[in-house]
């Protein structure tokens, strides 16, 4: 009965659609994705915006580049809640088995990278509040691990226990973020105007936005996937990405505004709030950190199918932990915008391919896939070379821009390709396929 319990606790459906009886309406999947988007990035991204443009133009960049990204998120989206899939396994239907072993591969590797980038960033930020507000010392190492074994606990559990945490962390980070602007409004001397930092333009900015959640736009299946309906996955995209992402970006705005500073941390200590910024940092870092390790471990568990997910979660918390100790801030970040921009493709692939062949998009049609899809696969290297074009230097090529954001541009590429691919293709791939349901 002990065994039965612990299976039950950690089953999350990594291979299988969702059940009827677990899908969430709109609300609670706009919760998570509210814990996933409200990261110190985000707040940091929103200062940087302040410090190089004006209110109205930071503001404007904010609108604009969230509601992108709500379409992106939104259109990926759907098809998760059309099939109740996983990224990972959506992907099969259009790049074949074998290539959505690619797709997982990329994913995972990616993600928990990512995780390990945020964990090293949680535990030197964390440290330094401690010293600055409560005259302690601690080593960021241990701060690194004691936050991998928590971040790892919610990923290992799966989505049941993300959505708990967020619907505690998600109210708390939005009255200290509340909080803070009305002291600072208090005891600041009002918003300024000047500029503080280098000039940003308005593409810059909304390609600065667009670029920051892109890869979680495009992995949106594994949130999606949970939904009741296609509208729920569609309003909660826009919820959490339009509304939730451009008032965090608003917020990090004004305060940056009021006190030149560009990180909330640094703000609210200097407000005298260390407790309260110990808290942002500890619940915005857990909440968006346990969603990148969540979604790796279900890409590698595409590929490693006898092995429980809950076992792929904890071996990848702790080499992304392993990472985060030694130091993958400074040595990893090249590889992983490497990585990251092999992602949004992915998307444009598996969107423009559904709404061809939506009849081949059913569980049951996984085991007839082929196991390549070398056309759909060829636009998947087409796509994510023209991000690498598109890309300034010197992480990209820089030869040419299209909408100045290069996760965009992939995307994009990818969804017009395969739209054409998979119409030309269609007749030949739905005989041998059941209809979907």
């Amino acid at each position: 009965m002990e065994t039965s319990r612990e299976t039950k606790l950690v089953t999350d459906y990594e291979r299988e659609p969702v059940p009827v009886e677990k899908r969430k309406g709109w609300f609670r999947l706009s919760i998570v994705w509210l814990g996933a988007i409200i990261a110190l990035s985000a707040i940091i991204l929103g200062g940087t915006l302040a410090g190089g443009m004006t209110i109205t133009q930071a503001i404007t960049a904010s609108f604009i580049g969230t509601f992108l990204l709500a379409c992106l998120s939104a259109a990926c989206g759907v098809v998760g809640a059309k099939t109740h899939l996983s990224t990972s396994l959506v992907s099969a239907f259009a790049l074949g088995r074998y290539g959505s072993y690619a797709v997982s591969i990329v994913l995972a590797i990616a993600l928990f990278g990512w995780f390990g980038v945020q964990l090293d960033l949680f535990g030197h930020s964390l440290a330094q509040i401690m010293n600055t507000s409560f005259g302690v010392e601690i080593n960021p190492k241990i701060l690194v691990v004691v936050g991998g074994i928590l971040m790892t606990t919610t990923a290992v559990i799966g989505y049941k226990a993300i959505e708990k945490l967020s619907l505690v962390a998600v109210p708390l980070l939005g009255i200290l973020i509340v909080a803070s602007l009305i002291k600072v409004a208090s005891t600041g001397g009002g918003i300024r105007e000047n500029l503080f930092g280098e000039p940003i333009s308005l593409g810059v900015a909304v390609s600065l936005i667009i670029g920051s959640l892109a890869v979680g736009a495009i992995i949106g299946p594994d949130i999606s996937r949970y939904a009741k309906s296609p509208k729920d996955a569609v309003i909660s995209s826009f919820v959490g990405f339009f509304v939730g992402f451009s008032l965090v970006l608003i917020a990090a705005i004004l305060l940056a505004k009021a006190t030149t500073q560009v990180d909330i941390i640094a703000i609210m200590l200097g407000v005298g709030w260390g407790t309260g910024a110990m808290l942002v940092l500890i619940l915005a870092q857990w909440t968006t950190n346990d969603n990148n390790l969540y979604s790796s471990a279900l890409g590698f568990s595409v590929i490693f199918k006898r092995m429980p997910k809950y076992q792929l979660t904890i071996i990848a918390g702790v080499i992304g932990t392993g990472m985060a100790i030694a130091g993958i801030y400074e040595n990893f970040i090249p590889f992983l915008i490497f990585l990251s921009a092999l992602i949004p493709p992915i998307g444009g692939i598996y969107v423009a391919d559904y709404f061809v062949s939506k009849s081949k998009y059913s569980f049951e049609n996984l085991d007839t896939i082929p196991a390549l899809q070398p056309v759909n696969i060829g636009v998947w290297v087409v796509a994510s070379f023209a991000a690498f074009a598109t890309t300034p230097a010197p992480t990209g090529f820089g030869w040419f821009t299209l909408t100045g954001a290069s996760g965009i541009d992939a995307f994009l590429i990818a969804l017009v390709l395969q739209g054409i691919v998979s119409k030309v293709m269609q007749p030949k791939a739905l005989p041998a396929l059941k209809t979907a349901k």
